[in-house]
């Protein structure tokens, strides 16, 4: 009876240690434990990494990474999750995120020490390079050439920032803010604009799918190289499961085919490929996984 005694006492003992071993749930990971539910945050034409299919329904390079957190997050807090998708714009995605409206973004959100005084980001999936695209028989070669042009962006997007500070190189335009990347595009294809300013792949994305993808061309020139990576909220724990998802994800190798799939092979809704290599930035990101800021 004593030996037994003994041992139910030492069982109990190694249960309670292993409950203390294990964190308590914070922020995220505990709101999606209570809820059951995780949300995702998209935008509507950010081709390839965040759009809308045929269906309405949200697709892409970083819906999957996102999708792929959630599995995670799942495993994490130890229940089937449902997900559920939060439309966003450049406007509001920060406040919306903020305000606990959704949880994860895995779009075109650039990873700025800026922003980084709001929210953080995880580990970079994608490094871009802004420049701009013009019409093919444009004969804007280079940024200087838009000085004293009409220009379009997309509000609240880096780019705004950069056409400004372009104004010491003594490159002055006048810029035109749209709602989102296909609106902005549309001022050029419609010629109410000479250029549209913007991340590289965005504009290869847009033009891709335009009409008349052979009207357009990418200057050869950028004006900043910039990092993607998932937008969250303060949260190191969760942070922390992000990182370890999209690490893995790079060195398995996984995350290159992910890469092939979107940017050189046809996707959907059009079966339209970009053929977009991965460039030298991203494979630098790659061959070292970080989540650091411009």
């Amino acid at each position: 009876m004593k030996l037994s005694t003994v041992m139910v006492a030492l069982v109990s003992l190694a249960v309670a240690g292993t409950a203390a071993a294990a964190p308590a749930l914070t922020g995220t990971l505990k709101k999606a434990k209570d809820t059951g539910i995780f949300t995702i945050g998209y935008r509507d034409s950010s081709v390839p990494f965040s759009y809308l299919d045929a269906d309405g329904k949200p697709i892409g390079y970083g819906m999957e990474i996102c999708k792929r957190v959630a599995a995670e997050v799942g495993k994490a807090v130890g229940r089937k999750l449902t997900i559920k998708w939060q439309p966003i714009t450049s406007g509001n995605r920060i406040p919306l995120l903020l305000n606990g409206t959704y949880d994860l973004e895995c779009g075109s959100t650039t990873n700025s020490k800026e922003r980084q005084k709001q929210v953080d980001f995880g580990t970079t999936y994608f490094r871009i390079g802004v420049t701009a695209a013009v019409k093919k028989n444009s004969s804007i070669n280079s940024f200087k050439d838009l000085n004293g042009k009409n220009v379009s962006t997309t509000a609240g997007t880096t780019s705004v920032t950069l056409l400004r500070d372009l104004r010491k190189k003594g490159i002055v335009t006048r810029v035109t803010p749209a709602k989102d990347h296909a609106e902005a595009f549309q001022l050029l294809a419609q010629d109410r604009v000479v250029a549209n300013v913007m991340d590289d792949i965005l504009l290869a994305g847009q033009i891709a799918n335009s009409k008349k993808p052979g009207d357009f061309r990418l200057l050869k020139e950028s004006i900043s190289e910039e990092p993607y990576g998932p937008m969250l909220r303060k949260d190191p724990q969760f942070k922390a499961l992000v990182d370890k998802t999209i690490t893995g994800m790079i060195k398995s190798g996984e995350m290159k085919k992910l890469y092939d799939t979107w940017f050189t092979k046809p996707i959907k809704p059009h079966n339209v490929n970009l053929n977009f290599p991965m460039n030298e930035p991203t494979k630098r990101a790659f061959a070292s996984p970080n989540s650091e800021g411009i």
